[in-house]
């Protein structure tokens, strides 16, 4: 049965003394986890969490998911094949654990959110052993914990969750940039979108609380933040004092050392003239706007409930472009959404061609149980679907192929972030616009902000030369 529960301000501190009781009994045993992430950047870094906890308690992480004791994964229902994804794992993961009783399988989020995927599970996949979802990831350990007592699959699932539990551990995959939460759940309820009924309604972190972890972030070696939300636009409406999103990029601009600052998701009926005025003067913040538009059809928008027209869209690029004319756009585009029609699409490319975005997560649309969008009539069928969406790719790669060539013969700083994956001769690293960009280098470059003339454009990547020794 699913509960809200209100957490406690002590809920911090007894979940590290539950941390503490348990790494008693787990360290020293040489146990290992494998943890597998489904989805968007939000997931990615609750999976941070999830990674700091276990190897709070004394989990070692191991790329084999066939050699960990301890295997979870962390879900996203956004689009079927995820779903069916985890389905397909966990029907393996059987076999495993037949070879290894001991062994534990946890799955988290957006998922576990669904009455029918925790049925499903219940009676489908009965060797899994813990359950819970967005609202109470802080609860790993003490999750883990009940397992091991009472030996029975654990199922703690929430309806929502109004407090935000602060100070608990966190592996990061860089140790010169990091994501912050500056917020949780959405309250758009885009028709297509399934987002809001497993993630809650939206609830804002005290400012204090991110400064905190920004500073203390910085303090680890930290140059680059990316500041994450379902709608970042709409931060600080929740709060008990007000404050606006772009007063909050101010606050954290003023934290010496910190070099860039990153953002999304943004919705553009929130992006505000206020915003607009950081982009322009701010020193700190980075060259790229992510701003999804999902349709160029103004009538499909009103379908879809973004609450914003096309010209609207437009008119909120021009003013983007005007504040800072060096701003790199990407965005998102749902093909095929319930009565589209030939003209609807051409409204779409007409706003790529109108743009000129730098990138796009182009989507076929996904029909998700749950959304008023799934029962929509004028459902468009498949072959019609994959046909726009090839001719939507080819004209974004024509579009980003103009774009990211005007980046060659410009010095650019790159944050380089690792040893390429291809060539061990390359380092690979992004410029303040996101772009990637491969050059030659060594490891000592890993961390460092480094000028690069760029000489290359390969569509979706560039090619640079250092301009200093490395």
């Amino acid at each position: 049965m699913k509960k809200k529960i209100d957490v406690p301000i002590e809920e911090s501190i007894r979940q590290k003394q539950i941390m503490d009781k348990l790494s008693v009994y787990i360290k020293g045993k040489k146990l290992k986890y494998h943890l597998s992430t489904f989805g968007c950047q939000m997931n990615a870094h609750d999976s941070e969490k999830l990674k700091g906890i276990l190897e709070e308690i004394g989990y070692e992480a191991t790329d084999q998911e066939s050699d960990a004791d301890f295997v979870i994964y962390n879900t996203c229902c956004v689009r079927e094949n995820a779903e069916l994804k985890v389905y397909g794992r966990l029907g393996s993961l059987k076999h495993n654990k037949k070879n290894n009783p001991n062994m534990l399988i946890a799955l988290c989020g957006c998922m576990m959110q669904q009455d029918a995927v925790i049925s499903k599970i219940k009676q489908t996949y009965r060797h899994v052993d813990i359950l819970f979802g967005t609202h109470n990831l802080y609860k790993l350990a003490e999750l883990i914990q009940t397992r091991l007592d009472t030996g029975k699959m654990v199922i703690d699932i929430w309806d929502n969750h109004k407090e935000i539990v602060e100070d608990l551990p966190s592996i990061r995959k860089f140790d010169f940039k990091a994501s912050v939460n500056i917020m949780f759940g959405c309250n758009n309820f885009c028709t297509y979108c399934i987002v809001p009924y497993v993630r809650g309604r939206e609830r804002s972190r005290k400012p204090e609380d991110i400064l905190k972890e920004i500073q203390e972030l910085v303090a680890d070696g930290v140059v680059e933040i990316t500041l994450l939300g379902q709608n970042v636009n709409s931060y600080g409406k929740s709060l008990d004092k007000p404050m606006s999103f772009a007063a909050l990029i101010q606050a954290i601009e003023k934290i010496e050392g910190l070099k860039r600052i990153r953002f999304m998701t943004s919705h553009p009926k929130d992006l505000s003239d206020e915003l607009i005025d950081v982009i322009r003067t701010s020193k700190k913040l980075s060259d790229h706007i992510h701003l999804p538009f999902q349709s160029g059809s103004t009538r499909l928008l009103q379908k879809m409930n973004r609450r914003y027209t096309k010209e609207q869209y437009l008119e909120l690029v021009r003013k983007i472009k005007e504040a800072n004319p060096n701003v790199a756009l990407t965005t998102d585009i749902i093909v095929g959404f319930p009565g589209e029609t030939e003209e609807d699409f051409e409204e779409t490319l007409d706003v790529v061609r109108q743009v000129m975005f730098d990138n796009a997560f182009t989507f076929i649309y996904s029909k998700r149980t749950g959304t008023p969008a799934a029962t929509m009539e004028g459902q468009v069928p498949e072959e019609v679907t994959k046909e726009r969406f090839n001719r939507l790719c080819d004209l974004m790669n024509e579009v980003a192929a103009k774009r990211s060539g005007l980046k060659v013969g410009q010095v650019e700083d790159v944050l380089v972030e690792q040893v390429n994956r291809q060539d061990d001769s390359l380092v690979t690293g992004r410029i303040s616009s996101n772009h990637i960009v491969h050059l030659k280098g060594t490891k000592v470059l890993i961390g460092k902000i480094v000028p690069v003339t760029i000489v290359e454009n390969k569509t979706y990547y560039l090619l640079g030369e250092s301009i200093q020794q490395a």
